[in-house]
C-alpha cells in the first residue's frame, strides 16, 4: 500500500509541475486581510454608536449588534461560496438572475426613499438592498458568458458578445440608475463589465464605443434628475453650499481635517454626534480619518491594497478564464467601490452613497462582499505556481468526484490579456 500511494504523489506532484492543477491550501493571507478590515469596522461602529442613538429610544449596543449579525450572515455566505463547487453557481445561474431582477423592480414598489434613491426593501426589522446582489449575479452571469465566447472563438463578434453585453449594461443603467436612482452602484457595475471584457480580449475599440454609450446615458442621466443635478453642483463647489445640499461633504471634510497626523482618539470623535450624515454607512471613512489621522488612514489604505494585491496575484495565476474572469470582476467590484467611498470623503469624486466594503454598517453589503471573497477563496485552493499559458471550460471546472482536481478534457489558448 505505500509504494502504491508514494506513486500518486510523485504523479500529482508531476502534473502539477506541468501547469495541472491540483488542490492545495487556500489563500489565508486574504482572509486574515478581509478579518483585520472587518474588525476595523466592528470597533468603530462600536466607538460611535452612543453617538448615533442620541436622541432615539436605542440602546447604545443597537448599531454594534445588528452589525454583527450581518458579519455572522457574511461568515455564512463565505463558508457557502469558499466551499461549494462552481458547478452549483453555474447551474444556480438563471435562479440568481430572476431573483436579482425581480429584487431590482420591486425596490420601487416596496421600497422607501433615502437621500433621493430607492436602494431598500424592509424585511421585518431589516432592510436588504438589491443592487448588491446585482453585483455578485453579474459577477457569476459575465463571467460564464465571456469564458465561453473565448471558449468558442466570438469574442470579437458583435451579435454573439457586444450585443448581448451592451443590453445588459443599458437594462442595468435603466434599472439601478433609472428606477432605484442609485448612481453609484451602477458606476461600480459599469466598471466590473469593462474589466471583465478588458481581460476576456474584446478589442479596445468596442470597449471605447461602450464608453461612449455609457457617458452619453450617464449624461442623460443627471440633466434629467434635479437631485443628481445638485450632487455635481456640490462637487464641483462644496464651500458654496454648506448649509444645504453640501453639508454632508462639508462635514465629512470637517472630520478628515479634524484628524490631522495621529487623530482624536478612538473615544473621541465630535462628527458621528449628529454633525456628520450617514456617519455609520457611507462616511464611516471619515469618521476613522477623525479618529486615527493621516497615519491611520494610511495604514487602513494599506490593508485595501494589500487585499487587491492578493486578488491580482490569484489572477495571475487562474487556471481558467472562467475562474480568472470571476476574480478580475472582484477586484473591479471592491477597488472602484472603495474608491468612490474614499475619493467622496475627501472631496475629489461627488457623494454617490455607496458603502466601503467590508467596513460601512449594513447587511447586504457585508454579505454579498464576503460571498465574493469566499469564491476567490475557493479558486485560490487551484491557483498555479506560475501564470498559465492553457486553460480549460467552465465546464471542466470540478471538485465534487475528482479528488478536488480541475479536469483538463479540452486545451485551448487563453483568451485574455
Amino acid at each position: 500500500m505505500r509504494p502504491r500511494n508514494t506513486q500518486i504523489r510523485q504523479n500529482d506532484s508531476s502534473n502539477h509541475v506541468q501547469g495541472m492543477p491540483r488542490r492545495h491550501k487556500p489563500d489565508y493571507i486574504l482572509l486574515i486581510i478581509a478579518l483585520i478590515l472587518i474588525s476595523f469596522g466592528l470597533v468603530l461602529i462600536y466607538s460611535i454608536g452612543p453617538g448615533l442613538v442620541i436622541g432615539t429610544n436605542l440602546s447604545q449596543n443597537y448599531y454594534i449588534n445588528r452589525q454583527m449579525i450581518s458579519v455572522a450572515l457574511g461568515a455564512c455566505a463565505f463558508m457557502a461560496t469558499a466551499f461549494l463547487p462552481f458547478k452549483f453557481w453555474i447551474k444556480s445561474e438563471k435562479f440568481l438572475i430572476s431573483i436579482a431582477i425581480i429584487s431590482a423592480l420591486l425596490v420601487r414598489v416596496f421600497g422607501q426613499r433615502v437621500n433621493g434613491a430607492y436602494r431598500w426593501i424592509q424585511v421585518g426589522g431589516f432592510s436588504f438592498q438589491s443592487s448588491e446582489l446585482l453585483k455578485f449575479t453579474l459577477l457569476i452571469w459575465l463571467a460564464g458568458f465571456l469564458s465561453l465566447r473565448v471558449k468558442d472563438g466570438t469574442i470579437k463578434d458583435f451579435k454573439k458578445t457586444l450585443l448581448p453585453v451592451g443590453i445588459v449594461l443599458i437594462a442595468l443603467l435603466l434599472v439601478v440608475a433609472g428606477v432605484q436612482s442609485d448612481l453609484g452602484s451602477t458606476t461600480v457595475m459599469i466598471f466590473m463589465i469593462v474589466a471583465m471584457v478588458f481581460v476576456a480580449g474584446l478589442p479596445m475599440k468596442k470597449i471605447v464605443l461602450i464608453g461612449l454609450v455609457v457617458a452619453f446615458l450617464v449624461f442623460i442621466a443627471i440633466i434629467t434628475s434635479s437631485y443628481r443635478q445638485q450632487r455635481v453642483a456640490t462637487f464641483l463647489h462644496p464651500s458654496s453650499n454648506c448649509q444645504t445640499t453640501g453639508y454632508q461633504t462639508c462635514q465629512a471634510m470637517i472630520a478628515v481635517g479634524s484628524g490631522g497626523m495621529i487623530g482624536l482618539g478612538l473615544g473621541q470623535s465630535v462628527q458621528a454626534y449628529g454633525y456628520l450624515p450617514e456617519a455609520a454607512n457611507d462616511s464611516i471613512f471619515a469618521i476613522f480619518a477623525e479618529k486615527f489621522g493621516f497615519i491611520g488612514c494610511s495604514i487602513f489604505l494599506l490593508l485595501f491594497a494589500a487585499l487587491f494585491t492578493r486578488l491580482k496575484h490569484i489572477i495571475d495565476r487562474c487556471p481558467n478564464n472562467f475562474t480568472r474572469l470571476i476574480v478580475v470582476g472582484i477586484l473591479a467590484w471592491l477597488s472602484v467601490q472603495t474608491f468612490i467611498n474614499v475619493g467622496a470623503m475627501v472631496g475629489i469624486l461627488p457623494l454617490k452613497g455607496i458603502t466601503l466594503p467590508f467596513i460601512s454598517y449594513g447587511g447586504s453589503s457585508m454579505i454579498f462582499v464576503m460571498a465574493a471573497i469566499g469564491l476567490v477563496f475557493y479558486i485560490s485552493r487551484y491557483t498555479l505556481h506560475t501564470v498559465p499559458t492553457k486553460e480549460v471550460g467552465r465546464n471542466d471546472y470540478d471538485n465534487s468526484r475528482n479528488g478536488g482536481r480541475i479536469r483538463r478534457t479540452r486545451y485551448s489558448s487563453l483568451g485574455g490579456r
